[in-house]
Protein backbone atom coordinates (compact mmCIF):
# COMPACT_ATOMS: atom_id res chain seq x y z
CA UNK A 1 0.00 0.00 0.00
CA UNK A 2 1.29 3.45 -0.76
CA UNK A 3 2.28 5.98 1.94
CA UNK A 4 0.16 8.54 0.36
CA UNK A 5 -2.88 6.09 0.90
CA UNK A 6 -1.88 5.73 4.83
CA UNK A 7 -1.60 9.02 5.22
CA UNK A 8 -4.78 9.49 3.49
CA UNK A 9 -6.52 7.08 5.75
CA UNK A 10 -5.26 8.56 8.72
CA UNK A 11 -6.58 12.42 7.53
CA UNK A 12 -10.06 10.51 7.32
CA UNK A 13 -9.89 8.44 10.11
CA UNK A 14 -8.88 11.33 12.63
CA UNK A 15 -11.53 13.79 10.97
CA UNK A 16 -13.98 11.47 12.01
CA UNK A 17 -12.83 11.13 15.08
CA UNK A 18 -13.49 14.43 15.68
CA UNK A 19 -16.65 14.54 14.33
CA UNK A 20 -17.79 11.81 16.26
CA UNK A 21 -16.38 13.44 19.43
CA UNK A 22 -18.49 16.75 18.68
CA UNK A 23 -15.90 19.13 17.46
CA UNK A 24 -17.60 22.13 16.56
CA UNK A 25 -16.97 22.88 12.82
CA UNK A 26 -19.33 21.64 9.89
CA UNK A 27 -16.74 20.44 7.38
CA UNK A 28 -15.37 17.83 9.12
CA UNK A 29 -17.53 15.24 8.47
CA UNK A 30 -17.24 16.38 4.28
CA UNK A 31 -13.59 16.28 4.82
CA UNK A 32 -13.76 12.79 6.66
CA UNK A 33 -14.96 11.31 3.87
CA UNK A 34 -13.48 13.01 1.34
CA UNK A 35 -10.12 11.70 2.86
CA UNK A 36 -11.17 8.39 3.46
CA UNK A 37 -12.23 8.48 -0.65
CA UNK A 38 -8.69 9.72 -1.99
CA UNK A 39 -7.23 6.90 0.39
CA UNK A 40 -8.76 4.50 -1.52
CA UNK A 41 -8.36 6.61 -4.77
CA UNK A 42 -3.93 6.72 -4.20
CA UNK A 43 -4.12 3.35 -3.63
CA UNK A 44 -5.19 2.05 -6.79
CA UNK A 45 -3.70 4.90 -8.57
CA UNK A 46 -0.40 7.10 -8.41
CA UNK A 47 -1.15 10.72 -8.25
CA UNK A 48 1.34 13.52 -7.76
CA UNK A 49 0.34 15.69 -4.26
CA UNK A 50 -0.44 18.72 -5.92
CA UNK A 51 -3.55 16.58 -7.96
CA UNK A 52 -3.80 14.72 -4.30
CA UNK A 53 -4.69 18.23 -2.64
CA UNK A 54 -6.83 19.43 -5.45
CA UNK A 55 -8.97 16.37 -4.86
CA UNK A 56 -9.49 16.84 -1.21
CA UNK A 57 -10.38 20.91 -1.69
CA UNK A 58 -12.86 19.55 -4.49
CA UNK A 59 -14.35 16.37 -2.88
CA UNK A 60 -14.68 18.43 0.85
CA UNK A 61 -16.08 20.79 -0.94
CA UNK A 62 -18.96 19.30 -3.17
CA UNK A 63 -19.56 17.26 -0.18
CA UNK A 64 -20.14 19.80 1.55
CA UNK A 65 -22.28 21.62 -0.30
CA UNK A 66 -24.34 18.17 -0.86
CA UNK A 67 -24.65 17.46 3.09
CA UNK A 68 -26.20 21.13 3.68
CA UNK A 69 -28.67 20.48 0.72
CA UNK A 70 -30.11 17.15 2.36
CA UNK A 71 -29.79 18.55 5.58
CA UNK A 72 -31.71 21.94 4.85
CA UNK A 73 -34.34 19.42 3.07
CA UNK A 74 -34.62 17.57 6.06
CA UNK A 75 -35.49 19.98 8.61
CA UNK A 76 -38.28 21.62 5.85
CA UNK A 77 -40.45 19.08 5.99
CA UNK A 78 -43.89 21.00 7.43
CA UNK A 79 -45.35 19.37 10.46
CA UNK A 80 -49.30 19.87 10.14
CA UNK A 81 -50.48 22.07 12.58
CA UNK A 82 -54.03 21.14 14.49
CA UNK A 83 -56.34 24.58 14.52
CA UNK A 84 -56.13 25.05 18.02
CA UNK A 85 -52.02 25.51 17.37
CA UNK A 86 -52.99 28.53 15.30
CA UNK A 87 -55.01 30.30 18.33
CA UNK A 88 -53.71 32.00 20.92
CA UNK A 89 -55.39 33.43 24.24
CA UNK A 90 -54.27 36.92 25.55
CA UNK A 91 -52.63 36.84 29.21
CA UNK A 92 -51.74 40.18 29.49
CA UNK A 93 -53.52 42.97 27.94
CA UNK A 94 -51.85 44.78 24.68
CA UNK A 95 -50.44 48.41 25.37
CA UNK A 96 -51.16 51.67 22.52
CA UNK A 97 -48.08 50.10 20.86
CA UNK A 98 -49.69 46.93 20.09
CA UNK A 99 -47.39 44.73 22.26
CA UNK A 100 -48.60 42.49 24.98
CA UNK A 101 -48.15 38.61 25.78
CA UNK A 102 -50.50 35.56 24.75
CA UNK A 103 -50.53 31.79 25.54
CA UNK A 104 -49.48 29.75 22.46
CA UNK A 105 -49.20 25.96 23.19
CA UNK A 106 -48.78 26.13 26.48
CA UNK A 107 -45.81 28.73 27.09
CA UNK A 108 -46.42 32.69 27.55
CA UNK A 109 -45.08 34.69 24.37
CA UNK A 110 -44.01 38.34 23.50
CA UNK A 111 -46.68 39.28 21.07
CA UNK A 112 -47.55 42.03 18.43
CA UNK A 113 -51.20 42.59 17.50
CA UNK A 114 -51.15 43.29 13.38
CA UNK A 115 -54.61 45.25 14.15
CA UNK A 116 -53.83 47.89 17.16
CA UNK A 117 -56.46 49.94 16.24
CA UNK A 118 -58.40 46.76 18.21
CA UNK A 119 -58.03 46.49 21.53
CA UNK A 120 -56.89 42.66 23.35
CA UNK A 121 -57.79 42.24 26.91
CA UNK A 122 -56.67 39.31 28.88
CA UNK A 123 -58.80 36.08 28.23
CA UNK A 124 -59.32 37.41 24.50
CA UNK A 125 -58.49 34.65 21.76
CA UNK A 126 -56.35 36.02 18.62
CA UNK A 127 -54.85 34.28 15.77
CA UNK A 128 -51.14 33.63 15.75
CA UNK A 129 -50.31 34.46 11.66
CA UNK A 130 -46.24 34.54 12.09
CA UNK A 131 -43.52 34.40 14.05
CA UNK A 132 -40.16 36.50 14.28
CA UNK A 133 -38.04 34.28 16.34
CA UNK A 134 -39.12 34.81 20.26
CA UNK A 135 -41.96 37.11 18.72
CA UNK A 136 -45.28 36.25 17.97
CA UNK A 137 -47.51 38.20 15.41
CA UNK A 138 -51.09 37.96 16.03
CA UNK A 139 -54.36 39.17 14.77
CA UNK A 140 -57.91 39.57 17.27
CA UNK A 141 -60.51 36.39 16.40
CA UNK A 142 -63.92 37.97 15.70
CA UNK A 143 -66.07 37.50 18.37
CA UNK A 144 -69.34 35.11 17.97
CA UNK A 145 -72.62 37.35 18.24
CA UNK A 146 -74.89 36.01 20.11
CA UNK A 147 -77.59 34.22 18.63
CA UNK A 148 -81.49 35.26 19.98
Amino acid sequence: MAVAALIWLVVGLTLLLLEVLGAEFDGLLAGALAGLALSLTTALLPLPAALQLLLFALLTGALLVGLQRWSQRRRERPIPLSHAADQARVISPFDADGEGRVRWQGQSWAATNLEPRQALEAGAAVMVMGREGNHLQVVPLPVPEPQP
